[in-house]
């Protein structure tokens, strides 16, 4: 990376440049938003705009983040929280009438309606509601399809994948009116979190400033310091520090969560209206067994292809039964034990990128297979690099934090490497296998941020599959869990849909983290219980040995 400082003070840029650059820039970046907003005062210290390179083209996919992040509206300004929508007072019932029994491989349907508080039928979609089809004896789980009507119902879909009793949960995540707060600050206000730099001279001496995305955030009144990557471009900006020069930058860290809500705002995400359950609608099921022939089918498995690369997505991507995962477009298979997780890995170099929700991955490996030995490589354990190795059997296993921004303890800058910059530095082939676990730490920052590092990392990608296409690259998808202005659900809904975007056209392989872990009735965790992670894993192992 290079660093150098754009100073402030003595600018050339009239003031009117710099404001209409500005718009120019959220105009180019962010879809329309219906609600009205005003933004806050403007600092009086704005950072050159003339060649910061902010907005880089992004690939098919991602040039349109209107229509791909489109999300009903919400009208009004949520002033009213009694006028916002109710768990408590909305209703779901079956769409037709209630059957005795149900037929294996069928579906049930329904219809939501959602009220306010008062008890008003809402006249507009927008609202945030998880639905799931529940068989606790059985241990199993999958998540409805909700379709928004735009008029305050829902049409509510459960395939039925398993022979047994059922019964529905439908929770409301956010009010619709909670999701235009979250809206308004995730597409107007900027970077809801900062960070910190740290600066060290010659004799010693340190200095600490705050760093971000964007120059304006890092609060600096005087100049500033940029450091792009050579090999995607990103950029990373710090307040120049007092004395010491920019390429004196040493270490990174967590910063501070910014007051970003009004009174208003955080009445509209208070637990107290947050993930609860709607009152039971539909009566629990009993769904009968397939006749096959003179075999009886407990499961709606049909005959699939092996797990692989460039599957089409399915709704839901599975279920689960006993639990066990069982994705709907392939056939994947279980690794109960050591020997078969190693026997899998034998002679494969996995290297794992991401956050901590995929360093999980790397730990239930080192856990269950007591051969895989952890390398102590003298690093800051939350950013790495960490590896484990069996040297019998040829494996490696890396992991290493996805780069910067990166919520952490301090860690050295130069452990930070960007996804783009590693993926540049790997032959690939048969033996190597790619996993990218990104979205957790990019809730905080406008959609055009996560774009345009995912547009790097597309390319990178796309780079190594044409030098190596045998190289087997794997795209873990965000999972459930936040609950918060800094990383709710509803932002990590869109983090999906942008991975989704950016490697749709290309030969990776998907494993679907958001449905596994919102199809059983455990509670949601940024870092999911071992049960989910085995699964998950499993998953990975299917698509590395799929016979």
């Amino acid at each position: 990376m290079g660093p150098s400082a754009r100073p402030f003070k003595g600018s050339k840029i009239p003031i009117l440049g710099l404001v209409l650059l500005t718009c120019v820039f959220y105009f180019k970046f962010h879809w329309p938003e219906n609600t009205i907003y005003r933004p806050p005062e403007p600092r009086q210290a704005s950072k050159h705009m003339d060649s910061l390179s902010l907005s880089p083209s992004l690939p098919k996919g991602l040039n349109n983040l209107s229509h791909l992040l489109y999300w009903p509206p919400t009208p009004g300004h949520g002033e009213d929280l009694l006028a916002s929508t109710s768990a408590q007072s909305s209703t779901y019932q079956l769409r037709g009438p209630a059957q005795h029994n149900y037929t294996l491989g069928g579906s049930l349907k329904a219809i939501l309606v959602a009220r306010d508080h008062r008890g008003h039928p809402k006249t507009h979609g927008g609202d945030l509601f998880r639905a799931q089809l529940l068989g606790p004896d059985l241990k199993a789980g999958v998540p409805g399809e909700v379709q928004d009507l735009e008029n305050g119902t829902y049409l509510l879909s459960f395939p039925l994948l398993w022979a047994g009793r059922a019964r529905v949960l439908v929770r409301l995540i956010h009010s619709s009116e909670a999701v235009g707060v979250l809206r308004r600050i995730w597409t107007q206000v900027g970077a809801t979190v900062d960070f910190r730099g740290y600066f060290r001279g010659p004799s010693g001496t340190e200095e600490t400033v705050v760093c971000n995305v964007d120059p304006w955030s890092t609060g600096a009144q005087g100049s500033v310091c940029q450091y792009k990557d050579k090999e995607s471009g990103e950029l990373w900006f710090c307040a120049q520090p007092p004395t010491l020069p920019c390429d004196s930058l040493v270490g990174h860290s967590s910063g501070s969560y910014l007051k970003v809500t009004t009174q208003q705002d955080e009445a509209l995400l208070a637990g107290k209206v947050t993930d609860k359950v709607l009152p039971q609608g539909i009566a629990p099921i009993l769904i009968r067994p397939a006749v096959s022939g003179n075999s009886s089918l407990s499961l709606a498995l049909s005959q699939k292809r092996l797990c692989g690369p460039g599957l089409p997505a399915s709704t839901p991507s599975g279920f689960y039964h006993l639990d066990v995962w069982h994705p709907l477009a392939c056939s994947s298979r279980s690794f109960p034990s050591a020997d078969s997780i190693l026997s899998c890995l034998a002679g494969r170099v996995v290297h794992m990128m991401g956050d901590s929700t995929l360093r999980q991955w790397w730990e239930y490996l080192r856990d269950t297979v007591p051969s895989l030995k952890p390398v102590d490589l003298h690093v800051p354990y939350q950013a790495g690099p960490l590896m484990a190795v069996d040297t019998s059997r040829g494996t490696v296993l890396h992991w290493r934090a996805h780069g910067r921004p990166l919520r952490s303890l301090r860690t050295p800058v130069a452990s930070l490497h960007s996804v783009a910059q590693e993926l540049g530095g790997l032959a690939g082939g048969p033996h190597t296998v790619v996993v990218l676990g990104l979205g957790a730490h990019f809730t905080t920052f406008p959609p055009a941020v996560f774009a345009q590092r995912l547009a790097g990392i597309q390319a990178a990608v796309s780079t190594l599959l044409a030098r190596e296409p045998r190289t087997l690259v794997v795209v873990k998808l965000a999972n459930t869990g936040y609950k918060s202005v800094y990383g709710s659900d509803w932002l990590t809904l869109q983090i999906n849909r942008l991975l989704r975007a950016a490697f749709t056209d290309l030969p990776v392989a998907f494993v679907d983290a958001w449905d596994m872990t919102s199809s059983l009735e455990l509670p949601d965790e940024i870092h999911p219980r071992r049960l989910i992670v085995r699964n998950e894993v499993d998953m990975l192992l299917s698509f590395i040995c799929p016979h």
